[in-house]
C-alpha cells in the first residue's frame, strides 16, 4: 500500500526571499481543513513580530499540506529547533497537533547562539557547521484519527557522539518523554507549568505598560557609542570632515559597509549638521554603564524614536525581556532614565531588552490634532489597569507608585523562583493585591531597588566595599571570590574588600 512520505533538509533562512501568494495563503489561512500557523485557539497571534516566514517553517507547512490532502502519511525532517518552545510559533505547533496524530521530536540542540551545554556542563555541538541548533521530527498521521501524542527526547553532546547515537539507533529505541502540549503555549519540549493557570490571570507587563519598543540597534557602537563625550565628539567629527576621503575615514574608525548603509552617501547626509553636541544623549548601555551615543539616525541603525522620545525627557524605564533562552535563573529586570541600548539587559541575540517607559510625552515635532489633544506628559499605565487598581486600592496610588510594586514583584526571588519557566517564554506576569498595606509596603521594597540600580541612594553614600591592590595593573584577569577574605580578586595583585557572600 503506497504511503506518502516527505523527508528532508530544509533551508534556514528567518528573512526569506521565497514570498508568493499561495505560500502566504497556505501560513496564513485555514487551507483543506488546516489550521492557519498565524492563529491559536481561534484566534491572531497578537504578536508585533513572528519568524514564520523563515523557509523551514514554509516547508513544514507544504508538506504538512500534502499529508493533510492524502489523508495519513509521514513527514519526516531535520530543521532549525526555534519553533519547539519559541512562543510565537504556538500557532504553528497547535496546527502541526491538530493534523498528526503522532509526533516526535529528537532534539539535537548545539545552538552556539544560546550557548547551549550538555546537562553536566560538557561541550554541545551542533551536528551541522552552522550556529543553530537542530532537530529531528517525525509526523505521523494514520487514515483514522486516534488523538495526537507529542514525545520529546534530547541529545547532547559532541557532534561524534551524536552521529554514533543516530547510526545506533532507531525509533522505537530513543527513550522519548511523552509530554503535555496543552494551551496558550503547546510546546513541544518538557515544561514544568503546573503554576500557568493562576500565572495566566496575571496581566503581562506588556499590557500594564502598553507603549514599549526593543533598545537602540547602532550597528556600529565604535562610532555611535562612547563612554567619554568628547571623544565620541571628535570621532564623529572624522566622520563628518569633507577634506577627509572616504577610505580613511573607513579605516580610520573600523567601519563596514552593507545593504542599507554605504560610507559615502551616509557621510555627505550627515555633513549637512551643523549643531552636533544637540544629538549627544545619555544611553543605558550595559547594567550600571551609562555612556553618551550619537543619537542621529545616518549614524544609529534602529533608534527606536517612537518610543525612546519619551526617555529622552525626565522619566523613569522598566526595561525586561521577552524571552530567556539558558541559563537556570530569571534575573532580567533592570530601571532605566535614559534611552537604553538592545542588551542593556542581556547581550545574548534572543533575549533582547524591551523598554517600558513610565511617562510619555507629547510629540512636539509632528504636531496634528491628536498631538495637540495631550499638553502634559501621562502615565504610560493602561486605563484598563489603572481602572482596577483604583477600584481596590484607596487612596489610588501614583503611576511612581505602581511601577515600584512591579519592580518590587519582578526582584522577588519566591516570585522568580516558582514562575521561572514560565518567565523564559513571555513577558513577566504581575499579580497585583487588593490589600492598600501590602500594596504599599511591598512598593517600599521597590522604590528602595530603583533608587539603588539608579545609583541615586543615599545608602550608596557610605560603602561598605573598598577597592585594593598593589602595583599599577588594573586589567581584569580572572575573577575570583575568596570567602574568608571576603575579596574579590580581578587578577592576582588587585580586589575589592568587603564583599560578603550575599
Amino acid at each position: 500500500e503506497p504511503i506518502l512520505v516527505i523527508m528532508g533538509n530544509p533551508p534556514y533562512s528567518g528573512i526569506s526571499a521565497n514570498k508568493n501568494a499561495w505560500t502566504e495563503q497556505l501560513l496564513k489561512t485555514d487551507v483543506d481543513g488546516a489550521q492557519s500557523y498565524y492563529t491559536v485557539d481561534g484566534k491572531p497571534l497578537g504578536e508585533k513580530k513572528v519568524w514564520l516566514q523563515d523557509d523551514y517553517v514554509k516547508f513544514l507547512r507544504f508538506a504538512q499540506w500534502k499529508i493533510h490532502k492524502a489523508g495519513k502519511g509521514i513527514v519526516a525532517m531535520i530543521t532549525n529547533h526555534a519553533y519547539l518552545d519559541n512562543p510565537t510559533f504556538r500557532g504553528m505547533r497547535q496546527s502541526l497537533m491538530k493534523t498528526f496524530d503522532e509526533i516526535y521530536i529528537l532534539d539535537l540542540h548545539g545552538n552556539s547562539l544560546k550557548k547551549e551545554t550538555a546537562p553536566d556542563g560538557s561541550r554541545d555541538e551542533n551536528v551541522f557547521d552552522i550556529r543553530q541548533g537542530v532537530a529531528i521530527a517525525l509526523f505521523i498521521k494514520y487514515s483514522r484519527e486516534k488523538g495526537v501524542v507529542v514525545k520529546h527526547a534530547d541529545c547532547y553532546g559532541t557532534r561524534n557522539k551524536k552521529y554514533n547515537f543516530l547510526t545506533t539507533n532507531n525509533i522505537k529505541e530513543v527513550n522519548y518523554q511523552e509530554i503535555q502540549a496543552e494551551k496558550p503555549y503547546y510546546f513541544f519540549i518538557p515544561r514544568d507549568t503546573r503554576n500557568i493557570q493562576l500565572y495566566q490571570t496575571w496581566p503581562p507587563i506588556n499590557e500594564i505598560m502598553p507603549i514599549n519598543v526593543t533598545g537602540i540597534v547602532t550597528a556600529r557602537d565604535h562610532l555611535a557609542i562612547n563612554i567619554d563625550k568628547d571623544e565620541l565628539l571628535r570621532n564623529i567629527r572624522f566622520f563628518q570632515d569633507r577634506t577627509i576621503d572616504d577610505e580613511t575615514v573607513k579605516v580610520g574608525l573600523g567601519l563596514s559597509e552593507n545593504y542599507a548603509w554605504k560610507i559615502t552617501p551616509q557621510r555627505k547626509e550627515f555633513q549637512k549638521i551643523d549643531d552636533l553636541d544637540s544629538f549627544v544623549k545619555l544611553i543605558a548601555y550595559r547594567p550600571f554603564d551609562n555612556r553618551y551615543i550619537f543619537y542621529q539616525s545616518n549614524i544609529v541603525f534602529r533608534m527606536r524614536n517612537e518610543v525612546m522620545r519619551h526617555m529622552l525627557n525626565e522619566n523613569i524605564g522598566l526595561v525586561t525581556v521577552r524571552q530567556v533562552k539558558t541559563g537556570d535563573q530569571w534575573h532580567h529586570c533592570l530601571i532605566s532614565n535614559s534611552i537604553t541600548e538592545s542588551c542593556f539587559v542581556s547581550n545574548r541575540t534572543s533575549e533582547i531588552g524591551y523598554t517600558f517607559p513610565l511617562f510619555l510625552y507629547p510629540d512636539t515635532e509632528n504636531i496634528d490634532l491628536f498631538s495637540q489633544l495631550q499638553i502634559k506628559k501621562q502615565p504610560n499605565i493602561s486605563k484598563q489597569i489603572q481602572t482596577k487598581i483604583n477600584k481596590y486600592l484607596v487612596p489610588n496610588p501614583s503611576p511612581e507608585e505602581i511601577l515600584n510594586y512591579i519592580y518590587a514583584i519582578l526582584y522577588s526571588n519566591f516570585y522568580r523562583v516558582i514562575y521561572f519557566e514560565l518567565l523564559k517564554i513571555d513577558f513577566p506576569r504581575v499579580p497585583f493585591t487588593a490589600k492598600y498595606h501590602l500594596f504599599t509596603e511591598i512598593g517600599k521594597f521597590g522604590k528602595q531597588l530603583i533608587d539603588l540600580h539608579l545609583l541615586k541612594s543615599p545608602e550608596l553614600d557610605q560603602p561598605t566595599v573598598k577597592y585594593q591592590g598593589q602595583g599599577e595593573d588594573h586589567t581584569i584577569g580572572r575573577p575570583g571570590y575568596n570567602e574568608d577574605e571576603q575579596r574579590v580578586y580581578i587578577n592576582k595583585t588587585h580586589y575589592f574588600e568587603g564583599v560578603a557572600p550575599e
